[in-house]
């Protein structure tokens, strides 16, 4: 019989959909990027991606996941013009084990006409490195073909001092328990206004996910986050759907899509 992990595996289980994060910034919006996100197979449990993801990590296999993974999301991605940066997700444990990992990441993303410079890895599940040397040498390799590295989760578990030292990332993802309720919340505002301080020392930028309310965006807003991701601003769909209807919060992005889907 196939398995859970087999059919997890096969070309075509797997699908995409795709979030905007928005630069929002003296009244003005334009696209900052795509985030690529996978979907497991239909009608199965595992379909929503945390249970996608934590049935991999149970599993032991992270490596093999996230290279499907990425192999899918940029198989979809390829319909998208050159212009249109990428958010792609890798588990902290795939950094540490799969040393081949940054090669197949470039060699992947060439093969399906993407330039590695227009991608962002972002790092996922933040448990402690099996293998911490490798981990960074992983992060060193990915910055050198031209990749940045996001860190995701700030806020909440291993994205820790230690991990934000490590890694070094270009961009800080607020976790969303962080975020709503935020404009109501002087606690939670500080944390942010914190992690904003931060960034800018180190260097990086701040996106907030998790935007779903009016009050949260301004919030985030006041405290100099321009970099928004959220259902209040558009809800993660296939690229097909985007290209059907292509403005998203008084965003055109038709100029993305080939016209393939026209």
């Amino acid at each position: 019989m196939t398995s859970l992990l087999d059919r997890i595996l096969t070309p075509g289980e797997l699908s995409v959909v795709f979030q905007p994060i928005l630069e929002v910034r003296n009244g003005s919006r334009a696209l900052h990027a795509l985030e690529c996100l996978i979907r497991g197979p239909r009608g199965t449990n595992l379909e929503p991606a945390e249970i996608l993801l934590e049935y991999a990590r149970r599993k032991r296999e992270e490596c093999r996941v996230d290279r499907a993974c990425l192999s899918t999301a940029f198989m979809a991605a390829s319909m998208l013009q050159p212009e249109a940066r990428l958010c792609i997700n890798v588990h902290a444990s795939t950094l540490s084990l799969d040393a081949g990992l940054p090669r197949f990441i470039d060699e992947t993303a060439r093969t399906n006409r993407i330039d590695p410079s227009r991608l962002t890895v972002e790092i996922i599940e933040h448990l402690p490195a099996c293998e911490e040397a490798v981990f960074l040498r992983a992060l060193d390799s990915l910055r050198e073909i031209g990749i940045k590295i996001a860190l995701d989760d700030i806020g909440l578990g291993q994205s820790n001092y230690k991990m934000i030292l490590d890694a070094r990332p270009d961009y800080f993802k607020v976790d969303r328990y962080l975020v709503m309720g935020a404009y109501r919340d002087s606690r939670r505002q500080a944390i942010l206004e914190s992690i904003v301080r931060l960034a800018v020392r180190l260097d990086a930028r701040v996106v907030a996910e998790g935007v779903e309310d009016a009050l949260d965006l301004a919030t985030v807003l006041s405290m100099g986050i321009d970099l928004i991701q959220g259902h209040l601003l558009s809800e993660a769909r296939p690229l097909p759907e985007f290209a059907a209807s292509p403005r998203v919060a008084g965003v055109c992005l038709r100029h993305l899509f080939t016209p393939t889907f026209s």
